[in-house]
């Protein structure tokens, strides 16, 4: 592109550079970047609020203008919670009950995603299909069947049978998320292996076991979470506070006679969350590593 100059001669001018691709794509970046935080900030907002709340004084939460900082930072309501009435007892029951039923049904459900993956049997879509249409079933369906089976055999009221409980979510996820990963371990090496002189169980023990230790990681902290948030059979059969969960006494605590302490009930809810936040932090690599793993066809 030329221009003329006042001397009449003609001068050369680059043209006017355009928006490069790389631009567009930085802009691009930054628009979901910003959408990101901004969908953090809304979900992150209530866990900050309930710490925050857990962190104030009576007459900080009390008050009819919020204050997003507290003023005079305490422990007094995490010391509330802690001496509060079957506190202690309800956080011993939540890890036993949730623990018993993650470790029960991982070990049912990785056998039985074993038999589905690897064996052919009469009925075997027959139980792909009833396993699937389980988890399908809204929970609050199963709540009176399962109540009066507990009832006829005397365990209600029991830590045992609310773990046996949990067992009716818990299993059909663990065999239907297993079975993806044990499928996608080539058959080849169960068969190589056994040519070179393994049994079937230890190559269940040293080939299939070891590739599927992440499914494990990964299905066992679902369920971790699906038996540690549980609220609703755990306080229709065990109508005994002493035999409840943590979710059953932030409840209690909510609707106590004489009003709810918000500071008590959101420290109680943080150390709630602590565990999982734990657990997620502690076993993250292997959780994304298991959940990349049985993102296959099974």
């Amino acid at each position: 592109m030329t221009v003329s100059t006042g001397t009449g001669r003609r001068r050369a001018v680059a043209p006017a550079p355009r928006r490069s691709g790389a631009g567009r794509k930085k802009s691009k970046k930054a628009l979901w970047n910003s959408a990101g935080i901004l969908v953090f900030a809304i979900m992150g907002f209530p866990v900050y609020w309930m710490i925050n709340t857990s962190l104030k004084k009576q007459n900080e939460w009390q008050n009819y203008t919020p204050h997003f900082i507290p003023e005079h930072p305490t422990l007094h309501n995490f010391t509330g919670a802690f001496h509060a009435d079957n506190f202690l007892i309800s956080l011993r029951n939540s890890f036993v009950i949730t623990i018993g039923a993650v470790l029960i049904s991982l070990v049912i459900g990785f056998f039985g995603a074993l038999a589905i993956a690897r064996f052919s049997f009469a009925g075997k879509k027959a139980v792909i299909f009833t396993v699937l249409l389980v988890q399908m079933v809204p929970l609050v369906v199963l709540v009176i069947p399962v109540t009066q089976t507990m009832q006829d055999l005397n365990l209600n009221d029991t830590l045992i049978g609310i773990t046996i409980t949990y067992l009716v979510f818990t299993v059909p996820y663990t065999v239907w998320t297993l079975r993806g990963f044990i499928s996608n371990v080539p058959r080849e090496l169960d068969e190589a292996a056994m040519v070179d002189g393994c049994s079937r169980w230890q190559t269940f023990v040293r080939i299939i076991l070891p590739l599927t230790g992440p499914g494990l990681v990964a299905t066992s902290v679902y369920g971790f979470i699906q038996a540690w948030n549980e609220f609703i059979l755990i306080t229709t059969i065990n109508h005994d506070h002493r035999k409840q969960n943590m979710q059953a006494w932030l409840i209690d605590t909510a609707v106590g006679s004489r009003g709810t302490d918000w500071g008590v009930l959101m420290a109680g809810a943080t150390i709630t969350s602590i565990p999982v936040v734990i657990l997620f932090l502690a076993i993250q690599k292997n959780l994304a590593t298991g959940l990349t793993a049985g993102a296959v066809k099974g």
